[in-house]
């Protein structure tokens, strides 16, 4: 409902945000419920914004003004829905820096690390702009001399996007860039902690020219109202999610009466691997990169390290003086490289597994108790790390790297195949033989070989197991959203 001097003061172009819904081309600044809630800034407590607590009847609303608009969007050329694409990812570029600011303001990661999210997230604008025009069919031979078979894509209609707090911009919009450009509309979901960056991107659509219903926002608090009516309402053709595998098995089951197409992107718990031929240095960069970006709060951070035993002490050594230059503080002060984490109830779960992990007899190398000042959580080498600690179960989610000794390689491979989970993985060696092998044998939909950074637009995002189904980014990101449809004509 309204927007405080803590964030308008800080953007260039303050018209940027709204506070509140928006919906059919139109912003809702009041809830029918009368009921607002507040949008903080992790690492002060400032309150950035109060939004409007919209529920049931604002997202029903937000469908029908999808299902109305879905029909012209799809009737237009594919190069009149590219070009709009294009737009927005022009005035995503030119307000990079406003964008980054709100993101750190209400999630809290440093501001260098944020602008890097949304330019990464304006690729996938730039790239579904392009592949908007290479949805191809097929031409099949016919089975008998009078028939003439086709096959075409066409949009699966109106999506419902549900995002999490931990990257506001980017999981938007490599969602919303293939929905759109293949002719679907979106009624979108942001996590109720970081709703602001949802509410910038509506904006920015709305300045682009897109049509009025095409793509909607619904913030609020009652996530599991909003989610109950995504999956259960009739004229929501597909869901994409990303966030717990918890929540991910709730949308599943809301979704099966309707037998509605899902995208699911969901936990995880990623091995990184250090044999003992590796290249010590480049494998201590790229756990740095893996773990410790977004203060460990990624679903592809590195949330098991093994290393063989043979260099394990020294990896230890080099990963402990890297560490030691993290600077931890607000995302808004230069110089500083981890900021806080989302709430205090993240630190209060991120203190259970180091205290599990210190009571099974780790060594708390580094770090392991919170800094006393809100929600901030200092870098934590935990040694010693086994199989019947928590954390060699659960996600992390904070800035503790647990480091794991094994001897062979079959080993690391079971140690890194035993959890439910298959999103991300990471191992650094340089045998080339032993690459291919472990690279095909581990039980992930991403594998890293020698880097810590996996993620961009160009290739398919997505995980295998409790990780979900479905990919987004590449050419293989706008599948999900198109239905395949035969037809057989007789001449």
């Amino acid at each position: 409902m309204t927007l405080t001097a803590a964030l308008t003061d800080k953007l260039k172009e303050p018209r940027l945000l709204v506070a509140g819904g928006f919906i059919g081309g139109k912003w809702n600044t009041v809830s029918s419920r009368g009921k607002v809630f507040r949008v903080d800034n992790p690492a002060t407590g400032e309150v950035l914004a109060q939004v409007p607590d919209l529920s049931t009847q604002a997202t029903r609303d937000a469908i029908a003004a999808a299902r109305k608009a879905q029909r012209d969007w799809a009737a237009r050329s594919a190069k009149e829905r590219a070009d709009l694409l294009k737009v927005l990812h022009r005035l995503m570029v030119e307000h990079a820096d406003d964008l980054a600011t709100i993101l750190t303001l209400e999630m809290g990661k440093p501001w260098a690390e944020a602008k890097g999210e949304i330019l990464y997230g304006a690729g996938f604008v730039e790239w579904f702009a392009e592949e908007a025009r290479r949805v191809y069919g097929d031409t099949i031979p016919g089975h008998t001399p009078q028939a003439r078979i086709s096959v075409i894509k066409q949009p699966v209609g109106v999506v419902g996007v549900i995002t999490p707090w931990n990257f506001p911009n980017a999981m938007l919009a490599r969602k919303l860039a293939p929905a759109l450009a293949v002719g679907c509309t979106v009624v979108a979901k942001p996590a109720s902690e970081t709703p602001l960056s949802a509410l910038a991107m509506a904006r920015l659509l709305e300045w682009a020219g897109f049509p009025a219903g095409v793509f909607n926002v619904v913030p609020g608090t009652d996530s599991a109202a909003i989610g109950q009516e995504l999956c259960a309402n009739p004229h929501v053709a597909k869901i994409s999610f990303t966030g717990s595998t918890q929540v991910g098995k709730i949308l599943m089951r809301q979704c099966a009466d309707g037998i509605k197409r899902m995208s699911m992107e969901l936990g995880g718990n990623a091995p990184f691997i250090v044999f003992d031929d590796a290249d010590l240095d480049a494998a201590v960069e790229g756990a740095m990169v893996s773990k410790f970006r977004n203060a460990g709060q990624t679903c592809v951070c590195a949330n098991r390290i093994y290393v063989q035993a043979g260099v394990h002490d020294a990896f230890v050594a080099k990963l402990r003086e890297k560490m030691a230059g993290l600077k931890v503080g607000n995302g808004m002060e230069e110089g500083v490289t981890l900021g806080p984490l989302i709430t205090e109830k993240a630190v209060e779960k991120v203190e259970e597994l180091v205290a599990d992990a210190r009571q099974q007899g780790a060594d708390i190398a580094m770090g392991g108790a919170p800094t006393g000042e809100r929600t901030f959580y200092p870098p934590t080498l935990i040694i010693g790390a086994d199989k019947t600690m928590r954390l060699a179960r659960e996600e992390v989610f904070g800035p503790v790297a647990p480091v794991f000794r094994f001897d062979t390689e079959e080993e690391a491979i079971e140690l890194a195949n035993a959890t439910e989970f298959g999103l991300a993985a990471y191992f650094y060696g340089r045998d080339v033989s032993r690459i291919t092998r472990v690279a095909e044998a581990l039980e992930y939909g991403i594998v890293g070989i020698n880097t810590g950074l996996i993620s961009t637009e160009v290739a398919p995002f997505g995980g295998v197991k409790q990780s979900g189904f479905g990919r987004e980014g590449s050419k293989y990101g706008v599948e999900d959203f198109l239905n395949i449809k035969y037809l057989c004509l007789s001449v």
